[in-house]
């Protein structure tokens, strides 16, 4: 059998905090593209396929094609088609912060998730130090009470939002099963689902102008097939609740990028939010333990447990 390259049998945490790094850095790429966020997914989709198809082909991966593993890719490709629209399409209901803040609750859902289904347990620090980090998320966005205008559209795009991010969290629950497919081959199937789904919307009248090629490529390559190889190689070997926190890397990176690249200047509430996410990320990924309140001189230790399948 062909020996998998050391990127992928790395640490697990690693590859996903980077591949969070590499897509907090998507916003600049869409930005500087210049097209309808349809028209991005599609040449996305399109760029991935054309990336990880071919890597597979080179490495001989379609030779371990499997009817299940075939499947559960295209499954986890309309879910995330469908996620990535549902979050664009709320970008224009609701503010683009406001999106953000409401999105970045699917790392709550992929913890819960893992305690319904996998029985994996969820102590109370993570869960404080998981909501220490949304809590800096809402800060570092901006949003506030002043910003938002309540009515049928915001509505509609909490809905939505909501939605999008619960699709996220099932994608991610069944990626964490498949290990018997490479994470090459689960990707290929997502954005060639994507191609399919997307041709009849995508805008096929113009091609998209020589200058946005390099950033569609990019989107492609870099934030399609890398990024989501690292994420899939990791979340079989990782718990849901060390998943749902590093996931908060990626609105930090953005914010930040948007900082660097734009000249967006941070507040200091934004930058206190973003200090926070920084500091629950890595206590939730240490381990670092708040103090709890005694019981009969001893820490209680909390733990929630919950599933709907028993172990056999």
């Amino acid at each position: 059998m062909e020996a998998v390259h050391p990127i992928w049998t790395g640490r697990p945490a690693a590859e996903l905090a980077l591949a969070m790094i590499l897509s907090g850095t998507i916003g600049v790429f869409v930005v500087q593209s210049g097209l309808d966020p349809v028209d991005v997914v599609f040449w996305r989709c399109v760029f991935g396929s054309v990336f990880m198809g071919g890597w597979c082909l080179i490495r001989g991966m379609f030779h371990e094609l499997t009817w299940r593993g075939s499947l559960l890719g295209v499954l986890c490709g309309v879910f995330i088609v469908i996620s990535w629209i549902g979050l664009f399409t709320a970008y224009r209901l609701i503010s683009i912060a406001t999106a953000t803040v409401v999105y970045h609750i699917q790392p709550f859902f992929v913890v819960l998730s893992g305690a319904v289904f996998l029985h994996e347990r969820i102590t109370r620090n993570q869960c404080v130090w998981m909501l220490a980090a949304f809590a800096g998320v809402a800060m570092a966005s901006g949003v506030s009470a002043s910003h938002i205008s309540f009515g049928s559209s915001w509505i509609l795009g909490m809905l939505v939002t909501l939605g999008s991010a619960m699709l996220y969290a099932l994608t991610t629950l069944i990626t964490k099963h498949m290990h018997g497919q490479r994470p090459q081959i689960t990707v290929f199937w997502q954005t060639l689902t994507g191609i399919v789904m997307l041709a009849p919307f995508a805008g096929h009248a113009h091609l998209p102008p020589d200058a946005a090629w390099g950033w569609l490529i990019g989107i492609g390559v870099i934030h399609t097939g890398l990024c989501f190889v690292l994420m899939y190689a990791a979340y079989p070997r990782l718990t849901m609740p060390t998943i749902g926190s590093l996931t908060f890397i990626y609105p930090l990176v953005a914010i930040l990028c948007d900082r660097l690249v734009y000249g967006h200047r941070l507040t200091p509430l934004q930058l206190c939010g973003a200090v926070l996410i920084a500091v629950s990320t890595l206590g939730a990924r240490l381990g670092w333990r708040i103090p709890l309140r005694r019981q009969g001189g001893k820490k209680a230790p909390h733990v929630v447990r919950c599933s709907v399948w028993r172990d056999r």
